[in-house]
């Protein structure tokens, strides 16, 4: 073989980045050092792997046929040098995960995890449905945890647990004190909602798609613990996940609105890349994330710390 894993290393962090100063910064190398390595790779193969437009360096056909296939060998060997370093093969895990799942479950995931395997090196990154579909689909991820739909053809979606939305009032909210409430009240009301691209907005939009015009959306806010705030202080009604307001139906300073024949419910589900290498700590996390919701109807049933 004439590339070395340094070479490798340089061409997967110059191909996500789409910048050699970026490699450099993230690989702690300098930029000549950076730039030597990856132009001696393409010369050893007399090939070019990268188009470059104006100071981006943009993968070629070849380069993205590429990619996938180094980040799968760079992992193997990050595996193996854990395993000979005593890590029993655990190296490096990063998790992506939408934001009601990153807030309430991925951290206690996470930390369950390290807790069982210490030596392994995990981040999370926590964005809406369609940043973490396409950093999986970039290898910027190695798995995702999702709330939204995805049909990504590159991805493989595997379901993990049923959620449901449900719409919700602060308890002085006129809405708050009739008997029954119908969907044409919902019609008239003043909305707080989660922003576009969200698992939630969209599973949102499917139940509401009939009247989607006639919604007065007062505001579009990124976190659900803004939107449980500004539904607190009365400026309208919102549609989280039961997950995201258990504490807070529990405590009586938010209110569920149950309407009948309004369908909420969804699924959370994995996200991997079709041509990820499934290293043993990807392995690891995922089987501990199946055991955590086993027998488990729905996510707001998970057992959770106590939040006052």
């Amino acid at each position: 073989m004439k590339f070395t894993l340094r070479q490798l290393e340089v061409f997967v962090a110059v191909g996500q980045g789409e910048s050699v100063s970026r490699a450099a910064e993230q690989l702690k190398m300098s930029q000549s050092a950076t730039s030597t390595a990856l132009a001696e790779l393409e010369r050893q193969y007399e090939m070019r792997l990268f188009d470059r437009v104006g100071k981006r360096l943009q993968l070629n056909e070849l380069g993205a046929l590429l990619l996938p296939r180094a980040i799968e060998l760079l992992d193997r060997a990050q595996s193996m040098d854990a395993m000979l370093s005593g890590q029993h093969g655990f190296g490096p895990l990063r998790v992506g995960a939408t934001l009601t799942i990153g807030n309430y479950l991925a951290t206690l995931l996470i930390g369950d995890f390290m807790r069982q395997h210490p030596g392994c090196r995990v981040s999370l990154a926590v964005h809406n449905t369609s940043m973490i579909v396409n950093q999986v689909v970039h290898f910027e991820l190695d798995l995702g945890l999702i709330e939204g739909d995805c049909q990504h053809p590159d991805l493989i979606v595997l379901p993990w647990v049923a959620d449901e939305l449900v719409v919700f009032a602060a308890p002085q909210h006129p809405l708050a004190q009739q008997a029954k409430v119908t969907f044409d009240d919902l019609v008239k009301a003043s909305w707080i909602v989660r922003e576009q691209g969200s698992g939630t907005r969209q599973t949102f939009e499917f139940a509401m798609r009939h009247a989607l015009s006639q919604l007065d959306i007062r505001l579009e806010l990124e976190h659900t613990e803004a939107i449980k705030r500004a539904v607190e202080s009365g400026l309208g009604i919102g549609c989280i996940s039961r997950l995201a307001l258990k504490d807070a139906f529990r405590r009586g300073s938010l209110v569920p609105l149950e309407v009948a024949g309004l369908d909420l419910g969804r699924q959370f589900h994995f996200v991997v890349h079709k041509q990820k290498y499934q290293t043993p700590s990807m392995g690891a996390f995922l089987e501990l994330c199946k055991k955590a919701t086993a027998g488990i109807a729905r996510s707001d049933e998970i057992a959770m710390p106590y939040i006052p």
